[in-house]
């Protein structure tokens, strides 16, 4: 069960204190190294979202700490990032059944399709490696290549990428352009569509 009280009686040096849960409650004592992550050192009056566990003597101690501050960011995060994937997964949803519909009609030629999925699994693999590459210091995959694999068709793979891997999403300057890049994928696609672009004859010149 998470509490949220403020710390009293902070020790710098020595690194603890006590927390008083707000509204009363059981007294923890606090130490700095039960703070799962902080930006700076926690001080006299800080509030902090925490669990109790009980030691060996049987005292109260606080553990798994956040300042409250950092905490709400957390959340925060996380909720956005759980609301993308959401809307991620309606996106891809909505866009592979109609991929599937315009293709068993005839609206659009089979090898769409397959070229689609073809460059997806290329994304992916490319996403894979770049994240790879940036945990440990090794030679990246350029963003324009990234971008170029989204605008032809690998988008959607991008898509499942990012949030698979966790890489780039958090990239405002980066999601701008893949967004950029997904919006004129479909607009090509649509031209495709209503035939104003015959992408049988690419093919053959191709």
């Amino acid at each position: 069960m998470k509490y949220q009280g403020r710390i009293k009686q902070w020790d710098d040096v020595k690194g603890f204190g006590f927390v008083e849960p707000n509204g009363g409650g059981i007294r923890a004592f606090v130490h700095i190294k039960a703070f799962k992550q902080r930006s700076r050192r926690p001080i006299n009056g800080d509030i902090i979202i925490y669990e109790i566990e009980k030691d060996k003597q049987g005292s109260h101690r606080a553990h798994n700490i956040s300042l409250l501050k950092e905490y709400k960011a957390k959340r925060s995060s996380a909720n956005k990032h759980t609301s993308q994937t959401k809307r991620n997964v309606i996106l891809l949803s909505i866009f592979c059944s109609v991929l599937a519909l315009l293709t068993l009609s005839g609206q659009l030629p089979a090898v769409l399709s397959i070229v689609y999925g073809a460059l997806s699994l290329v994304t992916v693999l490319f996403y894979g490696i770049d994240k790879f590459a940036a945990k440990n210091n090794m030679w990246r995959i350029s963003e324009a290549k990234l971008h170029l694999l989204s605008l032809t068709g690998g988008w959607p793979g991008a898509l499942i990428a990012q949030q698979l891997f966790k890489h780039k999403r958090s990239k405002s300057a980066f999601m701008s352009v893949y967004w950029i890049t997904v919006v004129v994928n479909l607009i090509v696609l649509g031209l495709i569509v209503f035939e104003v672009v015959d992408v049988q004859a690419i093919m053959i010149e191709i």
